[in-house]
């Protein structure tokens, strides 16, 4: 193998970590990571560089932030013992849930060797999402009564499409239909977050949570607002068991959508789901969505909405990206230039 093998560039690094290439940049922007520069100025990845952002990786995916990340790498383990204690938790929860798909295996086996056969929807319940919510109405103007369905609805959905595509009229049905949801609109943002810190104030458990999240989020490079502190009240509050959030990124600079949506990402299992309404290319990174993760799209055609799958190629795809570019570039798009001058 010839060394240079051994050296990766940026979206070969990403792949075989399993994080964006967004990530890698942040990583390095932050002093965790130093990718070597070819001779033509290109970064590299070699076999150092990969542990050490393999280590960040991991890090991340227990919930540190990235200043976090740093004091650890640096020989501080302050906030190891509690993560990998709620890791380990949730590792036992899924070994518990094995054992006992294991057992109604197990029970089903003896059925069938008394001869009965297995009951109706137990296969089903045995390999489907069937304790996963759903959610089919008919769609409101401008679709005309069409219906539509959603099934297995993942921790976090994101809502996209461009103006006048109905996508808030899509969020709030879904607030509607969906059992114990609500709908966070941009009245939150009304009174510059007045309402929501005197809310905070009049509920110490509520305050204490949004602080803790606060702390993790400015760690991370976030900048306090008004609009991030109404907004975390919405999302820390107790109460619904589905949130649908009009335009999450409103009022947020771009270092706190990124923030957010880092946050957002590393909840643990058994939260409450989450539907995003957004044209941010922070918040809805094409390249970093994840299994536990879909997009809707609400067409410019009025065409009813759909699920998209984050590849290049894949019906909707360059629709959701033209959403989730700058408005200069949707400018160029729409009348027919190319993206790049």
């Amino acid at each position: 193998m010839s060394p240079s093998a051994l050296f990766l560039n940026p979206s070969e690094a990403a792949r075989r970590l399993g994080v964006s290439a967004k990530a890698l940049r942040l990583y390095e922007q932050r002093g965790l990571v130093a990718p070597i520069r070819t001779a033509a100025g290109w970064r590299a990845y070699g076999p150092g560089e990969m542990a050490r952002a393999a280590e960040i990786a991991a890090l991340r995916a227990l919930g540190f932030s990235l200043a976090q990340v740093a004091r650890v790498l640096g020989g501080d383990p302050q906030g190891l013992e509690p993560a990998l204690a709620a890791h380990q938790s949730t590792l036992e929860g899924r070994i518990r849930d094995l054992a006992g798909a294991v057992e109604t295996i197990r029970g089903l086996r003896v059925d069938l060797a008394r001869g009965q056969a297995p009951a109706a929807g137990e296969l089903a319940r045995l390999f489907g999402p069937a304790a996963e919510p759903s959610v089919a109405f008919d769609l409101p103007w401008p679709w005309g009564g069409e219906r539509f369905e959603l099934h297995g609805i993942r921790p976090l959905t994101y809502i996209i499409g461009p103006l006048g595509s109905g996508k808030t009229r899509l969020a709030k049905r879904l607030a509607e239909t969906l059992p114990g949801a609500a709908f966070l609109d941009l009245d939150r943002l009304a009174d510059g977050g007045a309402a929501a810190r005197a809310r905070l104030d009049a509920d110490p458990a509520l305050g204490s949570r949004v602080d803790r999240t606060l702390a993790w989020l400015v760690e991370d490079g976030a900048t306090v607002s008004g609009a991030l502190v109404a907004l975390l009240a919405g999302l820390e509050s107790d109460g619904p068991s589905v949130l649908v959030v009009d335009m999450v990124e409103q009022g947020l600079d771009h270092a706190t959508q990124e923030a957010l949506i880092a946050w957002l990402r590393r909840r643990g299992p058994g939260e409450r789901p989450l539907f995003l309404m957004t044209r941010s290319c922070a918040i809805l990174d094409l390249a970093a969505v994840g299994p536990d993760e879909a997009i809707l799209l609400c067409p410019a055609n009025h065409s009813p909405p759909t699920l998209v799958t984050p590849y290049p190629g894949a019906p909707g795809y360059e629709a959701v990206a033209t959403c989730l570019a700058s408005p200069a570039v949707r400018a160029r798009l729409a009348a027919g230039q190319p993206a790049a001058a």
